[in-house]
């Protein structure tokens, strides 16, 4: 008996650091990847700069050498738009793989259980009905984000919060509130409505330190919030009743960790618009790469950076000529990915 559990630890101990190094192996490749784009991201455009210039656009406010032109089209055009890009497909990613995680349920993502749909409701009404842009907006996506989420955990509990009933129920307030922003549309003006629309489909073009500086701000208090929070979430997985008889409080752990989902989404939304499919595909994807285990909240928000700074590459540079929103490239990928994930979960005999 000594010598078989000797042998089943030292199996363990093996496994563990396989799935240690396989971790490390993959979080560096995505750390590559996302280098890589970034780096494409800087040096692809109208103008091309050769990477030794952009070495020297990017020192320049450490070296004092300056570069005319250059240094505007870096540092003033192209790296605010995939700064914002990395923070804001970081935060979707990270949402998006705490409340799949929570949930237990892969559609269990900010754009889909309403909370995208509470920010783009709330922005509508500030744009058409208020007349606000700017920050004032991007406050107004914010609190209408934080209500939502309210609003559908308040309606999902029932001596707790039962996952499968905040999906149901997220779905819901999802269409009622698209059919507000319909009826809003149908008492806008023109001009507002190309506004409305601009916002909604979520682009980077306004990319500079009004959206920046909140993201980066919130993403410093929210990562480890989250990481911390992480422990917790693993055990949640196993189930309430299991999750209770380790010790946890469960209920005021999952209300932390919707807090903290949401807070990352709303933030995001409300400085690129409600960009579809980030969320809702930065989980899967990490967990497809790692396998199964404990939740994949880096390698997640890693994906989503990786997802967002690729999309916004296609779509500035996949049309000659044209630029599209972000959002159009995401929102294809996106729906590609569901296609595939529902064709994969009716083989595998889960629907």
């Amino acid at each position: 008996m000594a010598v078989t559990a000797l042998i089943d630890a030292g199996a363990i101990r093996q496994l563990r650091h396989h799935r240690s190094r396989h971790r490390l192996r993959v979080g560096l490749t995505l750390g590559a990847v996302l280098l890589v784009a970034f780096a494409l991201a800087m040096v692809l455009g109208d103008y091309p700069v050769p990477l030794p210039d952009l070495l020297g656009a990017l020192l320049s406010p450490l070296t004092g050498v300056a570069h005319p032109g250059i240094d505007f089209i870096v540092l003033n055009v192209r790296l605010p738009r995939a700064v914002l890009a990395v923070l804001s497909g970081a935060a979707f990613g990270l949402s998006g793989s705490i409340f799949q995680t929570l949930l237990r349920n892969p559609l269990a993502s900010p754009d889909i259980i309403g909370i995208s749909q509470g920010a783009s409701a709330a922005a509508v009404f500030c744009i058409i009905v208020l007349g606000w842009s700017g920050t004032p907006l991007a406050l107004g996506a914010l609190a209408g984000a934080l209500l939502t989420a309210l609003t559908v955990y308040a309606l999902a509990w029932r001596d707790g919060v039962s996952p499968y009933r905040v999906v149901l129920i997220g779905i819901a307030i999802a269409a009622i509130l698209s059919a507000c922003i319909a009826y809003l549309f149908t008492r806008a003006r023109l001009t507002q409505v190309q506004e409305a629309l601009t916002w909604l489909v979520g682009s980077l073009n306004a990319a500079g330190t009004t959206q920046i500086g909140p993201l980066a701000l919130a993403l410093v208090v929210l990562v480890p919030a989250a990481l911390l929070l992480s422990r917790a979430l693993f055990v949640l997985q196993l189930g309430d009743d299991t999750a209770r008889a380790l010790g946890a409080r469960v209920e005021l752990t999952r209300l932390g960790l919707m807090l903290t989902g949401v807070a990352l989404a709303a933030f995001a939304t409300a400085a690129v618009g409600p960009v579809a499919f980030v969320a809702f595909v930065a989980g899967p994807i990490a967990r497809q790469l790692l396998g199964a285990g404990r939740p994949v909240l880096l390698p997640a928000m890693l994906v989503g950076a990786i997802t967002m700074l690729g999309a916004d590459l296609l779509a500035q540079h996949a049309l000659p000529a044209t630029q599209l929103p972000v959002g159009v490239v995401t929102g294809l990928f996106g729906a590609l990915f569901l296609i595939w994930l529902l064709i994969s979960a009716n083989r595998a005999g889960n629907l």
